[in-house]
């Protein structure tokens, strides 16, 4: 039987806060809160049909909180692409207006930018792809 890859869990100090910052930065809603933990998952996860194989569910992004700041570089970290059509700046621009800071974790003349979201995870901004 094969293991299925469930969700990533982001420790953070606010989970629901951050919750909110990544579900409006995916476009996805928050499925789960409570207490200790907020769930997002894509739209279409609420759509699925009781039934659905394990292997066509998506994966969501769990918030838990953790009493420690984060101190080193993320070992795993999110690629986000923008659309072929869109604007990789104006995507990046739009990340950091809402919260979102320039990372230096030592790239060089790449075409991707590193961004932190607002509680230091470190991620990347493509150049637009399909």
């Amino acid at each position: 039987m094969a293991l299925r890859w469930y969700s990533i869990v982001v420790d953070s100090h606010d989970p629901h806060a951050l919750a909110r910052w990544w579900g409006e930065t995916l476009a996805w809603p928050v499925v789960y809160e409570s207490d200790d933990e907020a769930v997002i998952a894509p739209e279409h996860a609420l759509e699925l049909p009781e039934g659905t194989p394990r292997e066509h569910q998506p994966q969501g992004l769990v918030f838990v909180p953790v009493p420690e700041g984060k101190t080193v570089k993320n070992r795993l970290h999110i690629d986000l692409a923008p659309a072929p059509d869109d604007s990789h700046q104006a995507e990046v621009d739009a990340l950091v207006a809402r919260g979102a800071t320039l990372a230096d974790v030592g790239q060089r003349d790449v075409p991707w930018v590193v961004l932190a979201d607002p509680e230091g995870n470190e991620f990347c901004v493509l150049t637009p792809r399909e």
